[in-house]
């Protein structure tokens, strides 16, 4: 577990270097910040179309075999475009065309790792697993934009091309040497089970078709797409409104972040500290997060805001390591793959139309009332479904009693209950 997560910082901290300078790059081919934005939603867009068929994938193929293959195929496309953008042979075109392929085969390496890392810890063990994982990603994170530039800067625009193929390489390389824990929660097929259907399609219905059936996953999705929509897009809220009616400059939204960030990473600690995460506990943790949300759409001078955003992003980092933990752990072994491509199928259309929603809302209500709005009604929505779940639990009922027998009072039955 320890190399594991050693190899997955170095391998996140080269993907952001790698999205930090893609961004730049875009702009300095195209001089367009709209060709940017189109750069991202062609990497993302194949997660919506094809996540289920790349959570079938992880679900009938060897764990370690796949995400080794995944890793290399992401380097190999990292090196390529190294060498186009050192030879100047990298225009718009190709850049979308390899954009595309790293967000295609992102379909399978996203769930490949997450249920590989899992098999090296013990069932009970994987909340802290999970945890230690939101830890390195948010390390690896920061890591990755801060060497972005100093790369860049030193070496060129193909280095860092160059370094994140490296760190591709360095997981391709580790994953053989993993070994899964006893008592691991999660246990890939290691060869095709006898009579199962061969089409792929059969096989991503029957994942779909336990997600939509299974209640608390539903319910987890509800709460963590409207927190995603009228939440969490602090970069676009938190910047208008310190850069706006706090009459901030960049710097001051620089601040902002780092304190976000580190929030993030305090939340994972604690994440890291659950043993029975729940769908009611991420709810409530999202509600809270949403009132604090509130209070800093309030904040009358920067220095408020600081203080509050702390704990907004810890409760949230602490929300999202829980609702991860359920994620993972509640559909059964063979059908893990699948369920996470769903839920990887579901965070692109949040991740999509999540920006656009926010940025009419705040067109019309302005950036406080954004944050006031969305966090009103996050909380509210989330209160609601908890209210009536409660009042759905159903009530001991009295069983009739053989004659000659005493009844068992109401809160003997409630106890046995």
């Amino acid at each position: 577990m320890r190399w594991w997560s050693v190899a997955n910082f170095l391998s996140n901290a080269g993907t952001w270097m790698q999205l930090t300078v893609q961004n730049l790059l875009v702009l300095d081919i195209t001089g367009s910040a709209a060709a940017t934005g189109l750069s991202m939603s062609v990497q993302a867009a194949p997660a919506l179309f094809m996540s289920l068929l790349g959570g079938a994938v992880v679900d009938r193929w060897p764990r370690k075999v796949t995400a080794a293959v995944s890793q290399a195929l992401l380097g190999a496309v990292a090196f390529a475009t190294a060498v186009l953008v050192a030879t100047d042979r990298l225009d718009m075109t190709s850049l979308l065309v390899l954009a595309a392929v790293t967000g295609t085969i992102a379909t399978v390496d996203g769930p490949a790792c997450a249920l590989l890392g899992n098999d090296l810890v013990p069932a009970e063990d994987l909340p802290s697993a999970i945890g230690v994982g939101a830890l390195v990603h948010n390390a690896g994170r920061l890591a990755g934009a801060a060497l972005a530039g100093v790369t860049v800067g030193f070496l060129g625009t193909a280095s860092a091309y160059a370094a994140n193929g490296l760190s591709f390489l360095f997981v391709t390389l580790v994953i053989p040497f993993l070994r899964p824990a006893p008592g691991a929660a999660t246990a890939g097929p290691r060869v095709p089970r006898p009579r199962q259907p061969a089409r792929a399609d059969m096989t991503v219905r029957e994942g779909l078709r336990f997600f939509v059936r299974r209640p608390r996953l539903l319910a987890l999705a509800g709460v963590t797409g409207i927190s995603a929509v009228f939440g969490r897009n602090y970069g676009l809220t938190l910047a208008v409104l310190v850069t706006g009616p706090l009459a901030g400059g960049p710097g001051a939204f620089g601040t902002v972040s780092t304190v976000l960030a580190v929030g993030g990473i305090v939340g994972a600690v604690l994440g890291a500290r659950l043993r029975r995460p729940s769908v009611r506990l991420v709810g409530t943790l999202a509600a809270a997060g949403a009132l604090l949300q509130v209070a800093a759409g309030l904040s009358p001078s920067l220095a408020v805001l600081l203080v509050l955003v702390l704990p907004m992003a810890v409760v949230e980092s602490v929300s999202d390591t829980a609702g991860t933990a359920v994620l993972q752990t509640d559909p059964p072994a063979h059908l893990r793959g699948r369920v996470l491509g769903v839920w990887s199928s579901i965070g692109t259309v949040w991740s999509l139309g999540g920006p656009p929603a926010l940025g009419l809302l705040m067109e019309t209500a302005g950036a406080r009332g954004a944050l006031v709005i969305g966090g009103l009604l996050i909380a509210l929505t989330i209160g609601t479904g908890l209210a009536h779940r409660t009042r759905r639990r159903p009530q001991p009922v009295a069983l009739p009693a053989k004659p000659g027998e005493e009844l068992p009072d109401r809160e003997a039955l409630g106890t046995a209950a």
